[in-house]
């Protein structure tokens, strides 16, 4: 939808592939569906759910193996996003390297986009 042709809206790392297509093997589902909502103190938030069908809506990525939906509001503002899986001694978890994104708060739970891309926009969900 918002894409450029030949290039993928989202990539993964080899370590999300990995993580994603594993998870999807151990629950049973079709892959794991991105969005944005608003929320948190930076104004946006990530949501990501691991679903039993794709909606037709979405944009599909599917990369070594692993499937990710974009929710359709979610598009713009993750176009051109990394998403990488870290694994350290205290803890495990997804990372977005989003060009998109302009400032964060402390605890990296939200993110705030250019008021371009927000302006005008419903409340853009990954539900």
């Amino acid at each position: 939808m918002f894409g450029i042709p030949g290039k993928q809206a989202v990539t993964l790392t080899p370590s999300a592939a990995s993580q994603i297509t594993k998870l999807m093997r151990r629950d049973g589902t079709e892959g794991l569906r991105i969005g944005v909502k608003k929320g948190g103190c930076a104004g946006m938030e990530y949501t990501m759910d691991y679903v039993a069908e794709v909606n037709p809506m979405d944009e599909v990525i599917e990369q070594d193996g692993a499937r990710v939906m974009i929710a359709p509001m979610a598009q713009m503002f993750l176009f051109g996003t990394e998403i990488d899986y870290q694994s350290s001694l205290l803890e495990a978890g997804f990372k977005f390297r989003n060009p998109n994104v302009v400032d964060a708060c402390g605890c990296g739970e939200s993110i705030k986009f250019d008021d371009a891309l927000t302006a005008g926009t419903a409340a853009p969900s990954g539900k």
